[in-house]
């Protein structure tokens, strides 16, 4: 049995890792920590846990080297890379949820974050999208875990730019529910700040926006324009994208590529022509829906849809817990969404 802690457990991702490893057969949580709760029970925070996971949290700046088989680190970036420091020991796995590990070329991350502080630990990073780097994954130590806006957008353009099929700009305009924002107290969090009301943030400076172009990058030549907007709900995120193909093509023969290029894939999803994806049929689960519509013009719209906290966070967190350790990917993580 894996020894599985969770560093930083008490915003929202740690609760949905602890609500999935509770149903993993092959981990056990062991170590859950907290600077702000240190002392009280896991159950006191979220009394959900109650008579299920009782444990203690500890403090997150204590030693945890060497206590655990897999780490799941649910930091802020900047904090998570020293934790991410004290714990490397070449043996046990390390999950990075932040943005710490996500860049190859630390030049873009300081660029839209801050100094790098562990950057000998990069060349033992791998981007955690199982879907493309699978293969990378396997066996690796220390993950940098996607966001959960580039999840949606990398999922829904692969297909398109491997196939070299993609031409000139790619605008991405995702919604997202507030649970994205993190559990911390802010002014744009409140409830009358976002019930009624929908509105973009970011346009052209949000952190997300680097991270799907350096994806992008990799296959084509196109630049990428990402614009968030903030739902009045608590979690899912549908991300539409507009481009160009370089020649007309019929939707139900992209459709058949986008089903050809993720045959196999667990946890995507593609719709029939016609049917587009909606949030509330990936709530609470690990799926990416994706629908698109192919014009006679060459124009394109790709749709996608997940769960932020999920597929967008600490699903894809376990499912590459599960690649990275030979465990079954789906282990823990086929629950259905959960509807209405």
């Amino acid at each position: 049995m894996l020894k599985a802690g969770i560093i930083g457990a008490t915003g929202y991702t740690g609760l949905a890792l602890i609500s999935t490893l509770l149903s993993h057969p092959d981990a056990a949580i062991t170590l859950i920590t907290s600077n702000t709760y240190k002392g009280k029970r896991i159950s006191d925070i979220f009394p959900l846990l109650k008579g299920r996971f009782e444990d203690g949290l500890v403090p997150t700046n204590e030693d945890h080297r060497d206590k655990c088989d897999v780490y799941f680190l649910c930091l802020p970036h900047g904090t998570s890379m020293e934790s991410a420091r004290a714990l490397y020991n070449g043996k046990a796995l390390i999950v990075d949820l932040s943005a710490d590990f996500r860049f190859e070329d630390l030049r873009i991350y300081e660029s839209a974050y801050i100094p790098h502080t562990a950057k000998e630990l990069i060349p033992h990073a791998v981007f955690g999208l199982p879907e493309l780097y699978r293969d990378k994954i396997k066996g690796a130590k220390l993950i940098g875990n996607p966001g959960c806006y580039p999840t949606s957008a990398i999922l829904g353009l692969y297909p398109l730019l491997k196939a070299g099929l993609v031409s000139g700009d790619i605008f991405v305009d995702s919604k997202s529910g507030v649970s994205g924002a993190g559990r911390e107290a802010r002014l744009g969090s409140l409830f009358c700040e976002v019930s009624e009301g929908f509105r973009a943030y970011n346009v052209g400076v949000h952190r997300h926006e680097p991270e799907i172009q350096k994806e992008v990058s990799k296959l084509a030549d196109s630049k990428i324009m990402f614009v968030p907007h903030l739902l009045p709900m608590n979690r899912g995120i549908l991300t539409t994208i507009y481009s160009r193909l370089k020649e007309p093509l019929k939707t139900k023969d992209v459709l058949e590529l986008y089903r050809k290029t993720y045959e196999g894939e667990p946890f995507v999803r593609i719709m029939d022509e016609g049917v587009y994806p909606d949030t509330r049929f990936v709530r609470f689960s690990n799926y990416c829906d994706i629908g698109l519509k192919a014009f006679d013009d060459g124009r394109i719209v790709i749709i996608s849809a997940i769960d932020n906290l999920v597929k967008g966070a600490s699903g894809q967190a376990v499912q590459n817990m599960n690649v990275a350790l030979g465990i079954n990917e789906t282990t823990a993580l086929t629950g259905l969404p959960q509807y209405p």
